[in-house]
């Protein structure tokens, strides 16, 4: 049976697999590539060999990582396609052959490193050397001169330093040139050799690091143009070794990257097994898996291995197993939806089927026009997956079939409603709108603003009634009289308190009834208020005296808050009307401006710019909120009516395939 309203979820059984210490990885693997067992930490039997694992494991990252450092060296992304990963490969096969790997390129990445090094020391030098060659023209090697009486150094500091440091050493120093630029300051200095442990104290305790110069006969100026010219040879050769890594990783990335793919789903593995347990001689795995699919792992591991011991058992009431959601096809995809509010808990209601519903409906009687449903069609199918981080996982896929199924929905009342653009054809065409809409009763309901919102009332009372009745039923089911109580006493306000309040209060009748049967409903909407006041008591004790009100109001205020669907849906409409009348009267006023052919051709351009521009703009605007004022009334004034949550997400152990993986950075 087809759940119309709520569903439940998967039933879940407790299975304990037990085997040989010797088949763990073989267990493991079948596990891993199978995907139902939802792992849980093993809890009776002593902890499993965990030396053993943790070796293993940290075996697994080393190599994962030198994998890593290799693809670090790799310039720009690159997409490739990952080889389905066979049993054949063994781990520490793979992981000799990764270091063989990087032992192939390391001397490669070192000589690349020390020229990185190289380039950056001369570059440093040539810089605050060329600031001093203002100054002074000496040959290099006196800039760093140590005798028996007088010594030399050049240092680098800050123009507030070079102030705090002459106060300092002023007494040591017997000559010194500074030259300033861009904020910093380059000191030349001579002093006695006897005073340089004092000035070499100052320099340490001020953080200053001397330049380093090489000795050198050249002078400053000469040894500037040398220095430049082997600095453009170091770069040059820098160049041919950054393309020779290149190259050798590019020679070796389809297999790099399904090392990387075997040795991450191992890792994977390796962490289950480390929250297994096992006595002395055999290995515990412990879990959760649909009933349904319980037989896959007892006849595949019994046929798998001989020493195994399997054992399946109901949860008991102190376990809290996930919760794995079962529903139809064309529901499914508004899980993403209810998982944003939270996931059902184990054995509660899950609300995926009437949410799915009203969404829907709400979403596309927002959005209401045929061209921007197409419009948001197209951006699900080419667009979204620009927006994500994985556009192959799961929950964007389901969130695309949500605008696909949202997106329908308000293109089928845009053709009810005749809206294409607002009143683009209308405006432009002359086209009557009552004849573009397939259903004009409707397209009279949701063009009038008064109508629109009675509309929207009436379908909010629909669906607050809706929640209501299932918050009784689940007051049933749990023996909460409290609430079950106040549920009466909302139906009952509402039946006889709306037909009494508007005759009493508006003069108007919404019911064909006598004067006196009238005022017999004034009975039973005091009862009803009673039954509410009552059930306030029972579920607050005493702050049920303030409480009851709340909920007494609430009632008008939550269908109140349905009148968000016409404006929304009247917004998007009289906002395209907006932006139809502006892009006419700027092309009108152009073709006036530049008459014949000419202006009747740029008039057309940019009527057809502007009209892109807005309506893209209004149907981004539109869609957004009608999906978040969809989101509003389905959790705020549908799901806290009798909707808890709080459940586990169901994420079974399985072996990932991934089709397509990005490596290399952007340098």
């Amino acid at each position: 049976m087809i759940p119309i309203l709520i569903n439940t979820s998967e039933p879940m059984v407790k299975v304990r697999v037990v085997t040989v210490k010797d088949h763990s990885f073989k267990t493991l693997s079948f596990l891993q590539n199978l995907g139902i067992l939802h792992v849980e930490e093993a809890t009776e039997l002593s902890p499993i060999d965990r030396a053993a694992i943790d070796n293993r494991r940290s075996d697994v990252r080393k190599a994962l990582s030198t994998l890593d450092a290799i693809l670090g060296n790799l310039a720009g992304e690159r997409t490739i396609l990952v080889p389905e990963a066979t049993d054949r490969l063994h781990i520490d096969d793979i992981a000799r052959d990764v270091q063989k790997i990087y032992s192939g390129i390391s001397h490669l990445i070192q000589k690349r490193d020390k020229l990185q090094e190289e380039i950056a020391n001369r570059s440093f030098l040539g810089t605050y050397l060329r600031v001093l060659h203002h100054k002074v023209d000496l040959p290099t090697k006196d800039l760093s001169y140590s005798g028996h009486y007088i010594f030399t150094g050049v240092l680098v500091l800050s123009d507030e330093m070079n102030k705090t440091f002459g106060e300092r050493a002023r007494n040591y120093l017997l000559q010194d040139f500074a030259v300033s630029e861009g904020g910093e300051t380059v000191l030349y200095f001579i002093a006695r050799a006897d005073d340089r442990p004092s000035i070499e104290t100052v320099i340490r305790e001020m953080g200053i690091t001397p330049l380093k110069i090489p000795p050198d006969d050249r002078m400053i100026g000469d040894f500037l143009l040398h220095n430049d010219a082997v600095l453009q040879q170091k770069k040059n050769d820098l160049a041919k070794i950054h393309e020779e890594i290149q190259k050798a990783i590019e020679g070796m990335l389809d297999r790099v990257v399904l090392y990387r793919e075997v040795l991450v789903m191992e890792d994977e593995r390796l962490s289950v097994l480390q929250q297994a347990c096992e006595a002395r001689y055999v290995n515990l795995i412990e879990g959760f898996v649909p009933e349904s699919n319980t037989d896959q792992i007892f006849s595949g591991l019994g046929e798998l291995i001989n020493y195994t011991s399997i054992e399946k058992r109901p949860p008991i009431p102190t376990e809290e197993p996930p919760t794995k959601l079962r529903n139809v096809r064309g529901v499914k995809p508004f899980e993403v939806i209810v998982s944003l509010f939270s996931v059902p808990r184990y054995g509660d209601w899950d609300p995926t089927p009437s949410v799915a519903y009203f969404f829907a409906f709400f979403f596309g009687l927002m959005l209401n026009d045929a061209v921007y449903a197409v419009g948001l069609l197209i951006l699900a199918k080419f667009v979204l997956d620009k927006l994500v981080d994985d556009p192959t996982s799961e929950g964007t896929q389901l969130f695309r079939r949500v605008l696909y199924i949202s997106g329908g929905t308000a293109f089928i009342l845009g053709l009810l409603s005749g809206s294409y653009l607002g009143d683009f054809l209308n405006m432009y065409f002359g086209v009557d709108l009552k004849l573009l809409a397939l259903a004009k009763g409707f397209q009279a309901q949701v063009t009038d603003p008064i109508s629109f919102i009675i509309l929207s009332l009436i379908i909010g009372l629909v669906h607050l009634n809706i929640a209501h009745i299932l918050g009784m039923i689940k007051g049933f089911k749990e023996n909460d009289k409290g609430m079950v109580i106040s549920k009466i006493g909302l139906f009952v306000v509402q039946i006889f308190g709306i037909p009494y309040i508007f005759k009493a209060i508006f003069g108007i009748t919404l019911l064909p009834l006598s004067e006196a049967t009238y005022g017999f409903f004034a009975y039973p909407l005091i009862l009803g208020i009673i039954l509410i006041i009552v059930s306030a008591f029972m579920q607050m004790g005493a702050l049920g005296v303030v409480f009851w009100i709340f909920d007494l109001t609430g009632i008008l205020g939550d269908v109140m808050s349905y009148s968000r669907l016409a404006g929304v849906g009247l917004a998007t409409f009289y906002l395209a009307s907006a932006f139809n009348l502006l892009s006419h009267w700027v092309s009108t006023a152009v073709s006036s401006v530049i008459p014949g052919f000419i202006g009747a051709a740029i008039a057309l351009i940019i009527g057809v710019i502007f009209l892109t521009v807005f309506h893209v703009f209004n149907l981004l605007l539109s869609s957004l909120a009608a999906f978040i004022h969809s989101l509003r009334l389905c959790f705020v004034e549908y799901l806290l009516k009798f909707y808890v949550g709080g459940g586990r997400v169901y994420a079974p152990f399985h072996l990932r395939h991934r089709r397509e993986v990005t490596v290399g950075k952007n340098l």
